[in-house]
């Protein structure tokens, strides 16, 4: 049975999704669809690939993921197939592939899509379904669409190291207010090199020092850090909401309009790095 994954910004208030859903049934209608999330951010394209990223990979291989952001930021003349580990991923061309790969995947190919009609969103679904379609069928990647390396690319931006510190960027805020930071456990042992650590982040003196199992080993401390199921770090406060409480934002993608916008070009050079991003640093001594 063909598993196939929906990942998309486009909500379920309306008709849209259930009707993408009736395109991918009439097609396949033996197929198992998984509704991993419609909430995603239609502009912060690095919290789109955490979410995708982490539940990617516990679905079966030959599994189709299909990510749905911000379809219409660009004129949408191709969708793009890529491999991806041994399952498959349909996205537009808008940089989520490799914000989600985190690098150019060696096999791309590009599905056009026909302009003999006005492009809608349900037009551009269509295609994807078809493509969904024959990838659940057996029929390989060439056979659904046309190699290329033209490509829009956008990549995550990475922690920046020092020899006595680490400064990472917010990019996820869950319903509770706890925060994401690009930071993992593994990148955070290297550089601790088994020395005591300051985790400063929000206004004035808020700092931890210590990085729980998890929330349940806190001994009651009001700020907790610890290292999530995905292996990055995560903070929070006992009984609070963090983000809130501490004006912590999540990172923007740089290429979204806003940051080719005039606005961002003077919140930059004024130092206003909180209008981009909000960064979290750890000193070691």
């Amino acid at each position: 049975m063909a598993i196939i994954t929906l990942s998309t910004d486009i909500g379920t208030n309306d008709f849209v999704i259930g009707a993408f859903k009736g395109q991918l049934l009439t097609l396949q209608p033996n197929a198992q669809i998984v509704d991993i999330t419609h909430q995603l951010s239609s502009t912060n394209f690095a919290e789109a690939a955490y979410i995708c990223v982490n539940a990617f990979k516990y679905y079966p291989e030959e599994t189709v993921h299909i990510v749905l952001v911000n379809l219409f930021e660009f004129n949408p003349s191709q969708l793009l197939l890529a491999k991806y580990g041994k399952q498959y991923i349909l996205c537009p061309d808008n940089g989520i592939l490799t914000m989600i790969c985190k690098q150019k995947p060696d096999n791309v190919f590009r599905l056009p899509i026909k302009k003999e009609a006005k492009i809608n969103t349900i037009q551009c679904l269509e295609n994807i379904a078809l493509a969904a379609h024959k990838l659940a069928t057996g029929r390989s990647s060439l056979q659904v669409g046309q190699a290329t390396d033209n490509f829009v690319e956008r990549y995550p931006m990475r922690p920046t190291f020092s020899s006595d510190w680490i400064e990472g960027q917010i990019i996820f805020i869950d319903r509770f207010e706890n925060v994401v930071v690009n930071i993992s456990e593994i990148e955070f042992e290297e550089c601790r090199k088994g020395r005591n650590y300051n985790i400063n982040f929000g206004r004035g003196n808020s700092i931890i020092t210590e990085i729980q199992e998890n929330y349940s080993s806190s001994n009651n401390e009001d700020y907790i850090a610890t290292f999530n199921s995905a292996g990055m770090l995560e903070l929070a406060i006992k009984n609070g909401n963090l983000a809130g409480l501490f004006g912590l934002k999540g990172y923007k993608t740089e290429n979204s309009s806003f940051a080719n916008s005039q606005a961002f070009s003077e919140a930059k050079n004024s130092g206003k790095r909180d209008w981009v991003y909000q960064t979290i640093r750890i000193f070691f001594e």
